[in-house]
């Protein structure tokens, strides 16, 4: 159990149009019979931060390529900012920039022509000033005339995102953002993106790093089996499906526990020197002020208490596997 992460300010409520992607009873099946997606239906808000959580398979990429054009549904529909994903793919691809987990490029490029090369893949004029901002941004300018094969993989990853900017979208897809960077990257790269959201930029990223949704999301959609379980304000979820534990530090060690004090929800630490009491924070009686007076009556006196609540990471293995925490 740990402390909730600094939750970051989220936008306002959205009104009904103030969905940038609204994704509608879709479908995938591939030729082997395998089905990837189930029915799903998802909204995201314009300017949010929204985190697809899920483990290796559950569907996240494959919802993400679908919504960018590179899948092509077996049913339903996605709308981004009102065009249709498969009827006008090219003003939907206009409008997102993708940041796949791999980089497929020609390696002996340099940096600076294969971020030009993006934003002219989409028709935008030549912009020496701009990728050169986005460079500079994502401590990449020094290395604007390397070629792409003298890069490190952090560097590559940079590369990675400025090449998804270079068209300027106004939504910015993350496939695994943290996938085999270093601690100080995946910080860099986290400011970057609530520095993108402050520009208006939708940005939402598929993880299995529980971490990283619990530092940045506003909302939290959680993935399993091509079906989607919860879509969530990440506050909200954490606060309705979240466990709370206090923990008494004891004055003087306990070999067991007294049976008018035992219960399933209290256990005592193998030193004796603690007791962990679990209790649903939402419930009209929590049950602490019986339990204190029960161990007041036992003769057992408590030197210090202390609470926290459930990660993220926690509610998101129990609503995976099924069980009510």
């Amino acid at each position: 159990m740990r402390p909730a992460a600094h939750a970051h300010p989220a936008p306002p409520p959205a009104g009904a149009d103030d969905f940038v992607i609204r994704v509608e009873g879709l479908e995938k099946t591939y030729a082997s019979g395998f089905k990837a997606l189930e029915t799903v239906d998802l909204a995201i808000r314009r300017g949010e931060i929204f985190a697809l959580l899920g483990e290796n398979g559950a569907g996240k990429s494959t919802l993400i390529g679908a919504i960018c054009g590179l899948v092509r549904p077996s049913g339903g529909r996605i709308l981004v900012d009102g065009h249709d994903a498969v009827a006008d793919y090219r003003a939907v691809r206009a409008k997102i920039g993708l940041v796949p987990q791999e980089l497929h490029v020609d390696s002996f490029e340099r940096v600076m022509d294969t971020v030009a090369f993006s934003r002219g893949l989409f028709g935008k004029p030549r912009d020496p000033a701009f990728i050169e901002g986005i460079l500079r941004e994502l401590s990449l300018w020094e290395k604007r005339n390397d070629k792409i094969i003298a890069l490190s993989g952090g560097m590559k990853r940079r590369l990675l995102i400025a090449k998804a900017l270079a068209h300027e979208p106004t939504i910015l897809f993350l496939d695994e953002p943290s996938a085999g960077v270093d601690v100080e990257l995946r910080r860099e790269m986290w400011q970057m993106v609530h520095r993108l959201r402050a520009r208006g930029v939708t940005i939402i990223l598929t993880t299995h790093y529980i971490e990283e949704a619990e530092e940045m999301a506003d909302r939290v959609g959680v993935i399993n089996k091509g079906e989607i379980l919860l879509v969530e304000e990440k506050t909200t979820l954490m606060r309705k499906l979240g466990r709370r534990e206090l923990t008494l530090h004891l004055r003087e060690p306990l070999a067991a526990l007294p049976d008018g004090v035992a219960g399933p929800a209290l256990t005592l630490a193998e030193d004796g020197r603690s007791l962990t009491y679990v209790f649903d924070s939402q419930s009209e009686d929590t049950g602490i002020a019986g339990l204190l007076r029960s161990l007041a009556e036992a003769g057992i006196e408590v030197r210090d208490l202390a609470t926290s609540e459930s990660s993220l990471e926690e509610i998101f293995v129990s609503l995976v596997r099924g069980r009510p925490q």
